[in-house]
């Protein structure tokens, strides 16, 4: 039978951000150890996002937007913005930092901002690869339409495709856009799986599901996903992590003493700079 998971709601000066993974129900869910469910939020003229640069270790950040824009700069010089239906897939690896603003033009007359961030544990043979970053756009993710559905293959496979996001581990992840009274059966492959309705009445198997909950799906069950009223939702999982993972702020490793010399590097400034940016994120005392 399905779990659920209620989020916890962080209320960032009107903007609300939903954490649903980790949590004591769900540590990770296939190689995904954090999922934050972003907006919806709409920003007056001259507000919007400002994340200052911070690092990151042993993980790959993905954003993923259903509305709005957001601009990444990194320690590697990347500067892209990333638009409705995009993928921005950051590799840490050993070692990176970045920020995510709003950019300039979206900020001077307001936006709409609704997507999810998560983040994808790197497997132990490759927590210390070279940090890249990739940007895929809308029209070069697999897609299909379908009975009032549309599916977007965001990184992994799923229903029979295949995603050229770059993944280190078997990866599902997938959103799904439904019409009113339209359905669709999950797909079943991966050993975890689970689903976040972001927006939207739905069912699971003929019962109402809870809003903006994660639901953790049962292992081989081909679940049905019925709209109630337009939906968005991600279906996510993947391949079981090779091991416990070990989370502190942005840091992410199957070592406890790795994270302690990432907490000494990120002080002593041995991340680098990200171009553009003056600003940044000092370490968290706790």
């Amino acid at each position: 039978m399905p779990r659920f998971v209620v989020p916890r709601v962080h209320d960032l000066g009107g903007f609300q951000v939903r954490r649903a993974v980790p949590t004591i129900e769900a540590r990770s869910v296939g190689p995904f150890v954090f999922v934050d469910h972003m907006g919806p939020a709409r920003f007056a003229p001259e507000q919007g996002i400002d994340v200052r640069p911070h690092p990151h270790i042993g993980l790959a950040t993905v954003t993923f937007l259903w509305e709005g824009q957001m601009r990444h700069r990194d320690t590697l010089g990347t500067v892209q913005d990333i638009g409705p239906g995009d993928v921005n897939w950051m590799t840490a690896g050993r070692g990176i930092a970045h920020s995510e603003r709003t950019p300039p033009d979206e900020r001077a007359v307001g936006q709409a901002l609704h997507g999810l961030q998560t983040w994808v544990a790197l497997p132990k043979a490759d927590e210390e690869t070279a940090p890249s970053f990739h940007h895929h756009p809308a029209a070069t993710l697999p897609q299909q339409r379908r009975d009032g559905a549309l599916l977007r293959i965001v990184a992994g496979r799923a229903y029979g495709e295949t995603s050229p996001v770059r993944v280190f581990a078997d990866t599902l992840y997938v959103a799904i856009d439904l019409d009113a009274d339209a359905d669709i059966e999950l797909d079943a492959a991966h050993r975890e799986r689970a689903l976040y309705v972001l927006a939207g009445d739905a069912q699971l198997d003929g019962a109402d599901l809870p809003a903006m909950q994660l639901v953790l799906l049962d292992d081989g069950v081909r679940h049905r996903l019925r709209a109630k009223t337009p939906l968005k939702a991600m279906l996510l999982g993947g391949e079981p992590l090779d091991g416990p993972r070990h989370l502190w702020w942005n840091f992410v490793s199957s070592s406890p003493e790795r994270i302690e010399q990432a907490k000494r590097d990120w002080v002593e400034g041995h991340f680098g700079d990200v171009p553009g940016e003056t600003e940044f994120i000092p370490l968290p005392q706790r």
